[in-house]
């Protein structure tokens, strides 16, 4: 059997690849390949390996060989693979004609028939394939089709609230709103949050707004970012009454000292670096941040000019240092730097 397993949703495929493991009897037959860097004939050789102690064996081939440069969709002049069969070689440089994406992907198609009935293939790719991909011809021949793309506004909610009955709680539509308004299309993020509530509110009981509250790092993270959008507009009630929402819902005033820290420390990285002509993914991997969090960030920083988020970090840094030395109490240390922040 050929499982051909691809879209934008890398989080469901790999649920779709553990039901596959789970399912079979593969035991210790079990083989899985880099389609990046792993040779054609080393995949269609263990293909070919008579599983040991077992029915079947399992080859997982996770992703495909990178495109080169100029290089489309268009065939190429190839070889089929057999047990014990050896590459072709191109006029240039020697090298297989599998080794480019095309030839890679021509040749396993075209190798699925002669796949053996003991071997289970699979081949995961997080990329949307063009309809006339020779993968997705030969699975529609002699395999499965498993597509899965990001769920998005109705349907993102809907997946929140199936993911919730299907770990044994349910999720009041206010909770499913705030989970999918703030952290968006992040399933595997979202599932997380899900397993952490669940065990929270305890089995066959209700996920509610106010458990999202309490424990979504990533909501209260919004909720700062909604702070700090206030304090750049000069809003001040807005900023004091959005930390005080905070404070009431519990957020400790040292950790939200902390976590508006790092976010301003976040918007001075991503200024500087935004400055230098770098987009959110890019700057989300310099700095090592989650790329949507990049995104916000970017939104924000040309509210501000770097002196003021300059002098924000240093008033961040007083205002803890006081916290710490009991020289205030939490709640006016707080409004003393919102109002200070503010000016």
């Amino acid at each position: 059997m050929f499982y051909l397993l691809y879209g934008n949703d890398e989080f469901t495929n790999r649920e779709h690849l553990k039901q596959l493991r789970q399912q079979g009897n593969f035991e210790y037959n079990q083989d899985t390949y880099s389609g990046v860097e792993a040779d054609f004939v080393t995949i269609t050789t263990t293909c070919n390996t008579f599983p040991f102690l077992s029915e079947q064996r399992l080859v997982v081939v996770e992703g495909l060989p990178k495109r080169g440069r100029g290089e489309g969709t268009g065939s190429a002049n190839l070889e089929m693979a057999t047990a014990g069969g050896s590459k072709k070689k191109s006029k240039k440089g020697g090298k297989s004609s599998t080794s480019s994406r095309a030839g890679f992907e021509k040749a396993l198609a075209e190798y699925i028939p002669l796949l053996p009935d003991s071997t289970v293939l699979v081949v995961l790719v997080d990329e949307v394939l063009d309809a006339n991909n020779p993968l997705l011809k030969a699975a529609q021949v002699n395999g499965q089709i498993i597509l899965s793309m990001l769920p998005k506004g109705a349907a993102l909610e809907s997946w929140i609230s199936k993911r919730a009955r299907s770990i044994g709680v349910t999720i009041s539509p206010d909770a499913t709103s705030l989970l999918a308004n703030f952290i968006g299309s992040q399933l595997r993020l979202l599932a997380n949050e899900l397993d952490k509530l669940a065990t929270y509110v305890g089995e066959s009981k209700t996920i509610s707004a106010a458990d999202v509250h309490k424990l979504s790092a990533q909501v209260q993270e919004a909720h700062i970012f909604g702070l700090t959008d206030a304090l750049a507009q000069r809003n001040r009630k807005q900023a004091l009454d959005l930390m005080h929402e905070l404070l009431v819902d519990g957020e400790p005033p040292l950790r939200l000292i902390s976590t508006i820290t790092s976010q301003v420390r976040t918007l001075l990285l991503a200024k500087e670096l935004s400055q230098k002509g770098m987009r959110a993914a890019q700057i989300a991997s310099t700095i090592g941040i989650a790329p949507f969090v990049a995104e916000k960030a970017l939104r924000q920083v040309g509210k501000f000019s770097m002196p003021q988020l300059e002098q924000a970090y240093r008033q961040l840094l007083a205002t803890d240092a006081a916290l710490k030395r009991s020289r205030m109490t939490p709640e006016m240390a707080l409004d003393l730097l919102v109002v200070e922040v503010g000016n």
